[in-house]
């Protein structure tokens, strides 16, 4: 890179820091050129001066001003000794903040050690002045061997720059270390490949991180900087221009390669400047600073952070694209120049090529453009094929203009699409290759808005169209064997749907309405509705697929927000849902989309919960919609299975009977008859006026995947809320609560299903049982020592702070009041909140604890002290008022 063109006096004025440096102490002097340095450049980016003057400016300007450091000191034979600019800056490329790579090349040993002290004093000053400098000392020989043994080193040295001293020494090592020495374009190549695949696996393989790194993730600067490194070694050529004159890069390749190059230094410019550091990561208090700076607003159903982000995520994900087609060129070039090449044909317009498919000519994309769609079923129904030739994927995209209007509506292509979603293998790769060539996006505009598109908050952890791709994998995934433990009635249901490829529509379409000012499940479905329309579906597919996507949040939202022990909750489930055919559809995309949405969300509980909403609505829809299941059939079922147990575990079937005189009907509603008997039985041995604490692995038939905690205790104020405080200093999060208190001897029956921070159960630990008895045991006997949150929140969580957001209403039929509270998670939440109801002498009698990334969305089921819901619009008022004062203290913590 030659820089001369970029030196400015107005960033670094040699003649005038050399004289104010013979006047005044260095370290002043260098400072304040650097100050002037920063604040002119910042003062330019702010003004929107095109970057690479920006970048390639400071990295002028650092030469200057390095030089005049050098001259300040004593060198011993300075013409066997060279300063060099090596890695980024040596390519003349510096951001605000970034490292000052440097190599410090002496001739040979003895001349390092008569210059250790100018050495030093030199590279002092540098930090002195808060220069970011990473720095090597090297004789040529020392390079040599150090390139030989690292593939990075000889990466670096092939983009150095002789800033003083004589360039023959640099030459020397260049000449030394050029792939007729070390490191040859083959294993080069290899290397850089592994290194391109180690750094994406830091990444999650994906360019869509809700935080993504500019420099270093999968799509940004690095994948840029790989081609050219790649090119130079193989080729000698020293820019990505060169590759253009070579016809290895297409004008528009080379553009697009700029342009998005551009971007990113400007995000990475940003970075640095609001964080006044080398910062990389689009951390999510910067991403609103960097939309600011750049002059994004909320607009269309967007906030200006997310137009943000997707202008990002659109970038990189090209590319990546662009990274992917010509690496594998390089390959094809480099690794492949020497095999004997194998060509199978296919038919009149592709064949296969050494496992990669091609064209048989240029012209077929023009010729037959349904061919454009044709590779993609191709791809996935023809075993062998690893992917498509570069030399293809050039004409693909120089084609895809043909993709309009037209074409959409063209039979053949409405036939390979939905040959594609009928492939018995290959969906999701198809739709995926489909998604990062631009062609999903261009048969389906309406799934093209969707790309890149981020939701700003922690719940969602990938880009609208990466879930909805993901969604889909999934449900390819639940045919597969080695996932029927972990997804064991989704692994069944998909090879019982009598059309699977109407699922894969109802999750393509399921989201694709996110984004705009209404319901995305209503957008969603009218979209699919034309969706279907075009692609010829019958009527019983249209409204399935139509259906499914309207109501796709329907079974999530029931089992996670609803008290699914209720018959009538079943069901009124049941009664929307219809029939066995679209209950197993439902529970197979609902399952797909939560895990594909946060895989952290699905955990053993939540599994449970899901499980046993779809085995009761089956058994719901087996008795017959005109003939529900009632409530006090439910509770006498309940009772006598119980009695039963108790019978045959040697207790008096009157003695029995009379240990539940005193609970509540709820409670034979909401318990199992095994952990009624189970709890009855340890209370008849402990004694009836005695706490008592009981863990265990939930019932298999009920609740499988948590760990069930019954508390027997005097009911007194506070109980709730120092029970989970306790639960909480424990590290224990609470995926459901019974809260229980009997009708005559006032002890509370309450059980709490946990897990452990991680997501798993407690298990058969025998130690953290005891450790949780005793210290639930402890708080239940001193209401005054009750432990106050310990855990600290992430630096994620600290940045959303979500408005709570609280929604009370009376559910009549089962007599309480119903509160949904929407806020940020917070340690000692659940805790305050059970404080809350007490202080207001509201009985609680059920909560379902859901938390979603950086905020909670629970549910609370409570009467007032005479047992009612409250009636009085100013008792709602006031508890309304009284729990988003406890929410925002406890934010404020």
């Amino acid at each position: 890179m030659d820089l001369d063109r970029y030196a400015d006096s107005s960033l670094f004025d040699k003649e005038a820091v050399s004289e104010q440096l013979r006047q005044a102490a260095p370290i002043i002097v260098l400072k304040e050129a650097l100050a002037k340095l920063t604040d002119t450049l910042h003062h330019r980016f702010i003004q929107a001066e095109p970057i690479r003057s920006l970048v390639f400016g400071r990295a002028a300007a650092m030469d200057e001003l390095l030089r005049c450091t050098w001259q300040l000191f004593t060198w011993s034979e300075p013409h066997r000794i060279a300063l060099i600019a090596v890695g980024g800056y040596g390519r003349g490329e510096l951001l605000p903040h970034s490292d000052i790579d440097l190599l410090i090349l002496f001739d040979n040993e003895s001349l390092i050690e008569r210059n250790v002290e100018s050495l030093q004093q030199f590279l002092t000053l540098l930090w002195d002045i808060k220069l970011e400098v990473g720095h090597s000392v090297r004789t040529i020989d020392g390079c040599i061997v150090e390139a030989r043994n690292d593939v990075t080193v000889t990466t670096n040295l092939m983009e150095s720059r002789t800033l003083v001293g004589d360039d023959k020494l640099r030459e020397r090592v260049s000449d030394s270390v050029g792939p007729d020495q070390i490191w040859p374009s083959r294993e080069f190549y290899k290397a850089k490949m592994n290194e391109q695949a180690n750094r994406y696996q830091k990444f999650n393989e994906t360019e869509y991180n809700l935080e993504p790194n500019v420099k270093g993730g999968p799509g940004a600067l690095r994948d840029i900087q790989n081609i050219g490194w790649v090119a130079k070694r193989h080729f000698g050529d020293s820019s990505l221009a060169d590759l253009v004159e070579r016809n290895f890069l297409t004008d528009a390749e080379h553009r697009t390669l700029k342009e998005g190059q551009d971007f990113l230094w400007r995000v990475r410019y940003a970075l640095h400047m609001i964080s006044e550091r080398e910062e990389d990561r689009l951390l999510f208090n910067l991403q609103e600073k960097v939309a600011e700076m750049f002059g994004y607003s909320d607009q269309e159903g967007q906030l200006a952070v997310e137009h943000l982000m997707q202008d990002y995520f659109r970038q990189v994900f090209r590319l990546r694209t662009l990274n992917i087609m010509l690496l594998q060129h390089f390959d094809e070039e480099i690794l492949s120049e020497s095999k004997s090449e194998q060509v199978t044909e296919l038919n009149a317009r592709f064949q296969i090529r050494n496992h990669y498919l091609e064209v048989v000519h240029d012209k077929v994309f023009n010729r037959t453009p349904s061919a454009l769609l044709e590779i993609f079923v191709l791809c996935a129904q023809v075993e062998g094929i690893k992917g498509i030739r570069a030399s293809t994927l050039r004409l693909l995209f120089a084609s895809r203009k043909s993709i309009d209007g037209a074409f959409r509506q063209d039979l053949r292509n409405i036939t390979f699409f939905m040959e594609l979603l009928r492939s018995p293998r290959g969906v999701y790769h198809g739709l995926l290759r489909m998604n990062q060539y631009g062609i999903l996006g261009l048969y389906l505009p309406e799934f093209g808005k969707i790309v890149g598109q981020m939701q700003f908050d922690l719940f969602h952890v990938y880009t609208v169209d990466a879930h909805t791709l993901l969604t889909i994998r999934n449900l390819r995934t639940f045919r597969h064997a080695n996932n029927s433990k972990r997804f064991p009635i989704a692994s069944k249901i998909i090879h019982t749907l009598p059309k699977v490829e109407l699922v894969y529509i109802a999750a393509l379409y399921h989201d694709i309405g996110k984004g705009r000012h209404s319901d995305h499940s209503v957008e969603g479905a009218l979209e699919v509705r034309r969706f279907a329309d075009r692609h010829r579906l019958s009527p019983w597919e249209t409204d399935l697929v139509v259906w499914l996507v309207r109501y796709h949040l329907l079974m999530s939202m029931t089992a996670q927000r609803q008290d699914i022990s209720d018959p009538a909750v079943i069901n009124h489930f049941a009664q929307q849902v219809g029939d066995h055919q679209r209950l197993d559809y439902l529970y197979a995309l609902t399952v797909a989309d939560i895990y594909a949405t946060n895989p952290n969300l699905w955990n053993s509980w939540r599994a449970s919960l899901m499980e046993r909403l779809y085995k009761e609505t089956q058994r719901a829809l087996n008795r017959g919609l005109g003939n529900p299941i009632d409530k006090e059939e439910r509770i006498g079922d309940t009772q006598e299975a119980a009695l039963k147990l108790m019978t045959a575990a040697g207790f008096d079937p009157e003695a029995s009977i009379d240990l539940w005189d005193n609970p509540l009907d709820d409670y034979f509603l909401r318990e199992t008859p095994e952990d009624i008997a189970w709890h009855l039985r340890a209370i008849a041995s402990h004694g009836q006026k005695l706490p008592l604490v009981l863990i265990k692995e939930t019932d298999a038939k009920q609740y499988i995947g948590g760990t069930q905690i019954f508390v027997y205790a005097p009911d007194r104020a506070h109980l709730f809320a120092d029970i989970a405080a306790t639960l909480d200093a424990l590290h224990l999060d609470i995926q459901d609560a019974r809260i229980m208190t009997s009708s005559a001897s006032l002890f509370s029956l309450d059980t709490f299903i946990v897990l452990e921070q991680d997501g798993t159960t407690i298990g058969d630990n025998a130690q953290r049982v005891v450790e949780i008895q005793q210290r639930l045991l402890d708080a239940i006997a001193n209401p005054d020592e009750a432990p106050t949150p310990q855990r600290r929140l992430s630096r994620q969580q600290k940045h959303f702070q979500i408005p709570p957001e609280i929604t009370i209403s009376n559910d009549m039929l089962n007599q309480r009041t119903v509160v949904e509270v929407l806020a940020s998670d917070r340690p000692g939440l659940l805790a305050d909140i059970g404080r809350c109801f007490r202080r207001l002498k509201l009985i609680l009698q059920n909560a379902r604890i859901s938390t979603l990334g950086e905020h909670v969305e629970d549910v609370f089921f409570l009467v007032d002290a005479n047992g009612e819901p409250l009636h009085s619009s100013a008792d709602v008022e006031h508890l309304q008022h009284e729990l988003t004062e406890t929410i925002l203290e406890v934010m404020e913590r």
